[in-house]
């Protein structure tokens, strides 16, 4: 048990998985955009009953998708450059049937 407390780990941790970043912001991006656009004829309701705040989540969770979209586009283009001045091969991100 002392092991646990300590600070070390006793096994290596695993590698990040990667996948389709990009297309995982993006989509999550589009739904908070459609479920405001969705929301909005029904504002009055919302006002009504107190719910405002759903449809300035979803808008929010569209605009912070944005912010999303922009730094994994970067963060997506700094390890190819990078795998690029090293030398090492793309990974094949390709489905695998």
């Amino acid at each position: 048990m002392a092991g646990f407390f300590s600070g070390s780990p006793e096994h290596e941790a695993p590698e990040p998985l990667e996948g389709p970043v990009v297309a995982t912001i993006v989509g999550g991006t589009i739904i908070w955009f459609v479920l405001f656009l969705v929301q909005l004829p029904f504002y009055g309701w919302f006002d009504d009953h107190g719910h405002t705040w759903w449809l300035w989540t979803c808008l929010a969770g569209g605009g912070l998708g944005f912010i999303g979209i922009w730094y994994v586009r970067r963060r997506d283009a700094a390890i190819k450059r990078a795998r690029s001045a090293d030398g090492a091969p793309e990974p094949d991100t390709s489905p695998t049937p």
